[in-house]
Parts: C-alpha cells; sequence; structure tokens
C-alpha cells in the first residue's frame, strides 16, 4: 500500500471553442456526422498559447488550491502525450513557463502517450512511498489541434487541448494508492502514431519526409477492436492481489478516447451512470491531458469525496492498457 494523497488539482482550457460545425466545415461534412461519430459537441484549441504555458496555467491553479509555493515542490513531471519540442524535457519548459527558472526544482518527463498522467501518478507515488520525494507536481498539457489532418475525419473530429496539474504528497491519512498495472502490446504500436520529428524522420533530413507524417494518424477499428479484447482480461489481471472489484468503486475516470469507445467500455464493466464519468462532449480527446483533467472536474464538481474508492482507466499508442486505483 502506497500512502500518498492527491492535495489538488488545477485545469486550463484555452479560450477558443471549436464546435462540431466548425470541424465539419474543414472536413466537408456535416455538424451531426462530427457528433455522432466523435461524441464531441465542442473543444478547446489554443491559438496563442504554447503547452508548456498552458501547463503552468493549470500548475499555478493547482498551487493555488493547495494553498502552497512552488519551491515547496519536491519534482516536476511532465506527462505529456506530445511533447512541445524534442529537447529539452516539457516539464522544464512548464518549470521556465511558471518563472522558476532558478528554482532548481528537478524536473523530467514520463511519456506513454494518452496513459502519461496514469504513469506518471504510478512512479511519482512510488518515489514518495520509497521516501525519495515528498510532494510532486505532475502536470500534463497538450495542443493536439497542431498535428490535425482533416483529411482523415475520424481522428480530427475527436481532438482537444487543454492542461490539467495534480499535486501528491506522503499522505497521514486514509488516502493510498490500491493498485496498478500497465501493459504494453507493440503489436498494436502503429495503430496510431506521428511518424516525423524524431531520429528516424527527421523534419529537413528525413528521406523521403511527406508532411502527412507529420500529422497524427489513427486506425480507429483497430484500436477499437484491440482495447475491446483486452479491457476484461487487463482488469482482472489489475485486481488480481486485491479484495475488490469494479462495483467497488465510486468512479471511474476513463481516458476520453470517443464517444463510442467510451459507450462500450461502460457497457463491458456493466457500470452505471453515476460510476462512469463520460465528458467527452464538451472537451473533446485532450491526449494525456484527458484523465487528470477528468480527475479535476470530477473533484471541483462533488463527484468524488475523501474517502471513495477511484479508478484512472484507458489505453494508448502503444498500444498499452493501463489503471491506476486509489482511496481519495
Amino acid at each position: 500500500m502506497r500512502k500518498v494523497k492527491i492535495v489538488s488539482t488545477g485545469k486550463y482550457l484555452p479560450k477558443t471553442v471549436v464546435t462540431s460545425m466548425d470541424v465539419a466545415k474543414k472536413m466537408n461534412t456535416t455538424a451531426a456526422w462530427v457528433e455522432k461519430k466523435s461524441g464531441v459537441k465542442k473543444r478547446h484549441f489554443a491559438t496563442d498559447e504554447t503547452s508548456p504555458q498552458m501547463g503552468a496555467k493549470a500548475a499555478l491553479e493547482a498551487l493555488e488550491n493547495a494553498g502552497i509555493e512552488f519551491n515547496k515542490i519536491d519534482a516536476l513531471i511532465g506527462t505529456c502525450g506530445t511533447p512541445a519540442q524534442p529537447i529539452p524535457c516539457t516539464a522544464a519548459l512548464i518549470q521556465e513557463a511558471l518563472e522558476e527558472k532558478e528554482s532548481g526544482v528537478p524536473c523530467f518527463d514520463i511519456n506513454s502517450t494518452c496513459l502519461s498522467f496514469v504513469t506518471g501518478l504510478d512512479v511519482a507515488s512510488s518515489l514518495i512511498e520509497q521516501g525519495r520525494f515528498n510532494r510532486i507536481l505532475l502536470v500534463s498539457s497538450e495542443r493536439a489541434s497542431v498535428g490535425l489532418n482533416y483529411q482523415e475525419k475520424e481522428s480530427a473530429s475527436l481532438m482537444g487541448d487543454g492542461a490539467a496539474a495534480v499535486i501528491i504528497e506522503r499522505s497521514n491519512e486514509s488516502s493510498h494508492i490500491i493498485c496498478s498495472k500497465m501493459e504494453t502490446y507493440s503489436s498494436g504500436a502503429r495503430h496510431a502514431e506521428i511518424k516525423g520529428g524524431g531520429s528516424n524522420l527527421h523534419a529537413i533530413r528525413g528521406e523521403n519526409a511527406k508532411e502527412q507524417d507529420f500529422y497524427f494518424k489513427m486506425d480507429g477499428k483497430k484500436i477499437f477492436k484491440q482495447a475491446s479484447q483486452m479491457i476484461l482480461p487487463f482488469i482482472d489481471r489489475l485486481f488480481f492481489n486485491t479484495n475488490i472489484n469494479i462495483q467497488d468503486f465510486d468512479l471511474v475516470i476513463p481516458h476520453q478516447a470517443s464517444g463510442m469507445g467510451l459507450r462500450v467500455i461502460q457497457k463491458k464493466l456493466k457500470l452505471k451512470d453515476h460510476q462512469f464519468y463520460n465528458y467527452i462532449e464538451d472537451h473533446g480527446n485532450t491526449v494525456a491531458s484527458s484523465i487528470p483533467m477528468g480527475l479535476h472536474n470530477a473533484i471541483t464538481k462533488n463527484k468524488i469525496k475523501r474517502g471513495d474508492k477511484v479508478l484512472l482507466l484507458g489505453t494508448s499508442a502503444g498500444f498499452s492498457v493501463g489503471g491506476v486505483a486509489f482511496e481519495y
């Protein structure tokens, strides 16, 4: 049992609201098609802000809600699925945007695409349990809109921008991590990817590089099939050494992958509406910030209270599936 507590959360959404009609015009289709296919009616796009700037704003809210100064943070971990740039890590750029350039607070990234926050929470809670750190700030910030290819309607209709931040620390109360697990099956590694931008396909020196290589590409049918087949066996393995089951949770916060995917997963897990948090309609799929944003929403809207059992659950490009269960 890892005695770790979620102290506070923060969230930031860019000011530009993009409706299903706005997206439909770019794809030469209808708003009804966009909403039926994605489950998204509106999302937010960043127009004049960077990912680190958005992350800093979410972090400031989390710090304010906790009533602590940045110098009380032992580490800042960037849990972003789409890095702001290859070097340096996004966490360092968030520290810079926070105007804490000389703080000395260690910054590093944990990237497992859409599961980055879940993985980060798992790793960070272990570091606290081991005594390496006492208080950690996790920040997920995503500007997915810059990588959309509107010729690929399925993925372009889904995505949104935004940031979320969570502060965790050692707990002297009942709050704790119940269990956690992550599995990766790289047979699905090519189902969702951005090929360009790294050393495999450099923007300038990459041989035969094409513009579309730098856009997000997704095979939704293959991802949906793989996720549907794996989710129930994964849940069994996640809870294997515990005395709990999925019905014991007050709230399950899933990655907001797609409207259809959320409906299928809820049905497979046999969860009632009050146990399963679906908020994709007015946020879209915000990559790694999706789950911590849902956590922030759930806390601020009193969907969970201290002592409740919460499960963070999702899939990510890789193909990976992961979850962290905790008592809030």
